[in-house]
């Protein structure tokens, strides 16, 4: 799944959206002590008051939110596997209302065969169908828009914490005088899921059994047990490995000392490939094997690159001279130079206007700029050199 696509679901987790039809919900409550289930109902998602609906709806989003391979992670189903989460989500996606319990109960108790929580958590599911018009209403022909539409069912599981109520203090208006009051109730978290998941994923308005969506409590920190244990899924790199690898592969290839220009160059290059593929409205995430990153090397300036010098970091750093870089995860947002004196943030395309250079026996950082320079309202005197 791309970005576009999961958008596109997660914009349509509304009140009263004909687009999407929620048909059932089932909340598992499990302790924490006994690792046991304490409470479970399955109800007809319409059947809950629309302040509950709503509640359900913003947390569903959430576990929809954030970047893909740090937060969102696209994941493929292990072949030949012994209780297959695929088999069991399939099933429970075509099963009627009392089985598709059953299936969803294999899955928490695949969720909770080893990991252990320092508090009680609800596990929620929902079944329902998702619709999307094949093109845009035309209003002069009135054609399009909802005559025929793409119709996918899916399964949406979110794993939520229990927050122990804080003491208050109330006002009480009949008496006229403050209460100290006590919540016993847990309240459930739902604006922060603890991990989730949707299935199947969806590419190109096509559901895709072979691969589930799977969400992550923070970024970059995916449960690898959560992922290979309960989802029966194949190990991934998020996108900060992918960036971490990459760096290490460079300082293999070029050593430890590098001209900011080639560095601005190599992901100014990386930067097209990304741009191109955008232009040609592509679904696929462009990749980089390490003929790609030779290329780009090459291009970039780097001295005395070749196949075997790069194949052979490629094997050194990740032991796999077959890996694939997403080139969306290689180009960071901004560059931060960190010194005594002052930290600068600049973007990747324009370190090669910075020059590290000594001046008088001093080691200076030198930012090449077009405009005139404002220091709290006042502007810099220009000096020649």
């Amino acid at each position: 799944m791309n970005k576009k696509d999961i958008a596109n679901i997660r914009k349509q987790f509304k009140l009263d959206n004909h687009r999407m039809n929620i048909r059932e919900i089932f909340n598992v409550y499990m302790n924490k002590e006994s690792g046991e289930i304490y409470h479970q109902v399955s109800q007809p998602f319409q059947m809950l008051d629309r302040e509950t609906q709503e509640l359900f709806l913003a947390n569903f989003k959430k576990v929809l939110t954030g970047n893909l391979d740090a937060k969102l992670f696209e994941l493929k189903f292990k072949r030949d596997v012994d209780d297959s989460s695929q088999e069991i989500l399939f099933e429970g996606l075509k099963a009627d209302s009392e089985d598709w319990k059953d299936n969803m109960l294999q899955m928490v108790e695949k969720m909770f065969a080893k990991a252990t929580y320092e508090f009680d958590t609800v596990v929620t599911f929902i079944r329902g169908e998702i619709r999307k018009p094949t093109k845009k209403r035309n209003l002069e022909s009135e054609e399009g828009g909802d005559d025929e539409v793409y119709s996918n069912e899916f399964i949406l599981c979110s794993l939520n914490k229990t927050d122990q109520p804080k003491k208050a203090l109330m006002f009480d208006y009949i008496e006229k005088e403050y209460k100290y009051y006590n919540f016993v109730d847990p309240i459930i978290n739902l604006d922060s899921p603890l991990s989730g998941f949707l299935f199947p994923a969806f590419n190109d308005n096509a559901a895709d059994v072979n691969h589930i969506l799977y969400c992550a409590g923070k970024a970059n920190q995916p449960d690898l047990s959560f992922i290979e244990e309960v989802l029966s899924c194949e190990d991934i790199f998020t996108a900060q490995d992918d960036k971490d690898y990459f760096d290490f592969i460079l300082k293999e290839v070029i050593g430890d000392e590098v001209d900011s220009k080639v560095i601005s160059n190599v992901y100014e290059e990386i930067d097209k490939i990304i741009q191109e593929t955008e232009e040609k409205e592509e679904s696929e995430v462009p990749t980089l094997d390490y003929k790609d990153i030779e290329r780009i090397l090459t291009v970039s300036g780097v001295e005395d690159v070749n196949t075997d010098k790069v194949e052979h970091a490629f094997k050194s750093v990740i032991d796999d001279e077959k890996h694939e870089f997403k080139a969306n995860n290689l180009v960071p947002k901004s560059i931060k130079i960190s010194t005594k004196i002052a930290n600068v943030t600049i973007n990747p395309k324009d370190l090669k206007h910075v020059k590290y250079i000594t001046f008088q026996g001093k080691r200076c950082l030198l930012l090449e700029v077009d405009e005139e320079v404002v220091v709290e309202g006042f502007r810099l005197e220009s000096e020649t050199l």
